[in-house]
């Protein structure tokens, strides 16, 4: 389906994983996104943008927004499947298969934490961050770099990363670099995921997740943030009841 002419997959977080294991299985690259109400707001005025999310092999609704929405607009989403979660589930799946990792992004040593964090959770997995001081400049947009790492670990098989940039800068960095990467075979943008995983961020609790209050969380935790969520709460319902 389209929400705001922008495509949704209608898939359980199961179905998503089944799809995954394919891609990964099949030998080519395949990039995910996880479009939020944020993203949608952001596609209406930034048509490259808009292309990136439609032309992705996977797009997971992120966001209880799109899942009011496309209730509103009667075709009611299966499962709401949020960045972290789907990031979590992959690591977990990596770990069994040994299929390596690696992260790309975030703030100094968030990453690394993160890295460390999952490595624990995730006995066995296989993960590799980016270093300002390790082949990395400190923009992390040195794709040329980053081949280097993934041919190191060329022998591991199929090679997923997660791309920590924000959005929309890390959808179209992944768009114009994924090619110089042919180990690479799942790539997936996940905002501030690292953030959680390193902990250096809380997630809402469950409850709130559950019933779609998940903003007013993060508006607690980071008033900073009240445009975005302005952006994500008000303006997307008002273009979605507009556009209907």
């Amino acid at each position: 389906m389209k929400i705001l002419g922008v495509k949704i997959d209608n898939l359980t977080i199961a179905e998503t994983l089944q799809k995954i294991e394919v891609f990964l299985r099949d030998g080519q690259q395949h990039y995910l996104v996880t479009p939020n109400p944020e993203f949608l707001v952001e596609a209406q005025k930034d048509e490259e943008f808009k292309r990136i999310l439609n032309q992705a092999d996977l797009a997971v609704p992120d966001g209880m927004g799109l899942v009011l929405a496309a209730r509103f607009l009667g075709q009611p989403l299966k499962q709401r499947i949020t960045g972290t979660d789907l990031m979590e589930e992959i690591c977990q799946r990596a770990a069994q298969k040994k299929w390596p990792v690696f992260l790309l992004g975030g703030r100094q040593g968030v990453a690394e934490k993160a890295r460390d964090n999952l490595r624990e959770r995730y006995q066995g997995l296989e993960i590799k961050v980016n270093s300002r001081s390790d082949l990395f400049d400190t923009t992390f947009l040195n794709p040329i770099g980053f081949k280097k790492v993934v041919s190191k670990r060329s022998d591991l098989g199929s090679a997923i990363l997660f791309v920590a940039l924000g959005a929309p800068k890390q959808e179209k960095w992944i768009v114009e670099n994924l090619k110089l990467m042919p180990s690479v075979k799942l790539v997936m943008g996940v905002g501030g995921a690292f953030d959680f995983m390193a902990g250096r961020a809380r997630r809402a609790p469950k409850f709130l997740r559950a019933i779609g209050l998940e903003w007013l969380w993060r508006l607690f935790c980071q008033p900073r943030r009240i445009i975005r969520i302005f952006k994500a709460v008000v303006v997307f319902p008002w273009l979605v009841i507009r556009n209907r």
